[in-house]
């Protein structure tokens, strides 16, 4: 059984490391193509393309590794039923629970590899990408928004740390460096009147939950004694300072985070992220939606390793090599149509952020086992 384990492996490792760089190949000519007409802009010159286009290569590799392990097993299998070995291996007594197994033992590999390109290599290297086009090109982040990037906050007693208000954060732009221009800041009390409103020319964050505002115009709303709050009994104080410190609770990682594709991002980032949007009272299920199907995207590689394993029964003139793998192409893509089809209809109806992302590799794995059955009985 180890040298089985080790022809299979070999040939399956083979075959689907060929397949992924024949992907990214392909992915790499299509962003090649898009990023020349950036050419001559600034200092973004073809050597910059190349390496832009490199940087993004672990995201795909992420996303097509189920893909991949899919068709690249389908080729293993076909082969090996089109020469015969599969026949010579059940005549020696391999049964179909054993090629399960074994094969599930080497998909252990491909969900390791995804996991560390989803959790390590393709948010850091994705994260280098951007920054590295928005360094060179000089664009701010959040110019694309017509009214800029929100951000909401609380307001906390000093003292004793209870929640007394809210925080709206306007920022118009974001530079490379980090520095936020043309900042408004709005702080509403517990009944959502609002209480001032600041509008900064710089924004930084100088530590851990302070924001420093410079150039900041500042106009208080308060009400005299014994009045009620209204818009007739307001009374507006204005004044002008060169700095402000606040406390707030918004970071510059959530800010990079808001701007982010969640599928993108790490498990770690998309649950810190989806915790302060729940402590601001917001929506989160985007979030959670994308940290299950971050957090069970590696186990995709094994149902697709099931899924290949009926190719292997099939008489070779039920079908060409190139037809199955064709097969296999088409199962692949399905199978990434359905995950991105589940996860905006689990968005859009509410449902529980776990089944949404489990719900495809449920039926493709329900859908394995029923093919396994079929050809067991024929």
């Amino acid at each position: 059984m180890r040298i089985l384990t080790r022809y299979f492996a070999s040939q399956i490792y083979g075959a689907v490391g060929f397949t992924m760089v024949v992907f990214l190949a392909l992915f790499s000519f299509f962003d090649l193509m898009t990023e020349l007409g950036a050419l001559g802009q600034g200092p973004f010159q073809i050597e910059h393309a190349i390496i832009f286009v490199a940087l993004g290569l672990p995201a795909y590799a992420y996303e097509l590794m189920p893909i991949v392990v899919l068709i690249g097993t389908i080729y293993v299998m076909a082969q090996l039923a089109a020469r015969s070995e599969f026949t010579v291996m059940r005549a020696s007594s391999l049964s179909m629970s054993n090629v399960l197994l074994l094969l599930l033992k080497i998909g252990v590999i491909f969900s390791l590899m995804t996991f560390i390109l989803g959790e390590v290599i393709a948010p850091k290297s994705s994260e280098f990408r951007d920054h590295f086009k928005r360094r060179l090109m000089g664009s701010a982040l959040s110019a694309e928004f017509r009214s800029g990037l929100w951000a909401k906050d609380v307001v906390r007693n000093t003292s004793t740390g209870e929640v007394i208000g809210s925080r709206f954060l306007n920022a118009r732009s974001i530079d490379p460096d980090g520095a936020i221009r043309d900042v408004s800041v709005f702080e509403f009390d517990v009944n959502m009147h609002m209480t001032s409103r600041l509008t900064a020319r710089y924004a930084y964050f100088q530590a851990e939950g302070a924001l420093t505002l410079s150039e900041v115009d500042e106009v208080r709303f308060s009400t005299p004694p014994g009045d009620q709050v209204s818009s007739a009994t307001l009374v507006a104080t204005h004044r002008h300072l060169p700095t402000v410190q606040i406390p707030s609770e918004i970071t510059s990682d959530i800010l990079a985070v808001m701007l982010t594709d969640p599928k993108r991002m790490s498990s770690l980032d998309l649950s810190r992220y989806s915790s302060h949007l729940k402590q601001n009272n917001q929506r989160s299920e985007r979030y959670d939606i994308a940290l299950w199907a971050k957090l069970l995207y590696p186990m995709t590689s094994l149902v697709m390793m099931v899924m290949a394993l009926p190719f292997a029964y099939l008489k070779v003139r039920a079908g060409s090599l190139s037809l199955k793998v064709f097969v296999g192409i088409m199962i692949g893509m399905t199978f990434h149509l359905l995950n991105n089809l589940f996860s905006h209809i689990g968005l859009l109806n509410t449902w529980p952020p776990f089944a949404t992302a489990v719900l495809p590799s449920l039926l493709f794995l329900l859908a394995a086992v029923a093919a396994l059955r079929w050809v067991e009985r024929h």
